[in-house]
């Protein structure tokens, strides 16, 4: 897994996930995304489980709950990047590396977190398409 900053996060983290001590580092706008995501997985977490109806955080497929970290802190941190970026690139990351149910199941809860996070951008975005 190569390319944007966004699967060099999504790599990182999952091998995180996997290891019992030791988490990689990356550097620049990955690098940024991990520390980001690693140092508020608790605050992200509980986010998450009450934006997905009837997921608990650990029993999601770790792929999905990587990305949707990565979304959620997207929205939180990165102003500068619009709620249909975050949201599309993140349902492009689950069909690539999860399923197309992962897609969809990404696109509803970022979609929802969007609302609560930045709701007058998330409301533009759904009206918009992106």
């Amino acid at each position: 897994m190569s390319g944007s900053p966004r699967e060099e996060a999504l790599r990182l983290l999952y091998e995180t996930e996997q290891r019992t001590e030791g988490a990689p580092t990356g550097s620049g706008r990955a690098g940024r995304i991990v520390a980001g995501v690693l140092s508020q997985v608790d605050s992200l977490d509980e986010a998450l489980e009450a934006a997905s109806t009837n997921w608990r955080v650990e029993r999601m497929p770790p792929v999905d709950r990587v990305i949707l970290r990565i979304g959620l802190y997207e929205l939180r941190h990165e102003p500068g990047t619009s709620v249909g970026t975050i949201i599309d690139e993140a349902v492009e990351l689950a069909k690539r590396y999860s399923t197309e149910e992962s897609g969809r199941f990404v696109n509803g809860v970022l979609a929802t977190l969007a609302a609560q996070t930045r709701p007058e951008a998330a409301e533009k975005a759904a009206e918009t398409g992106g």
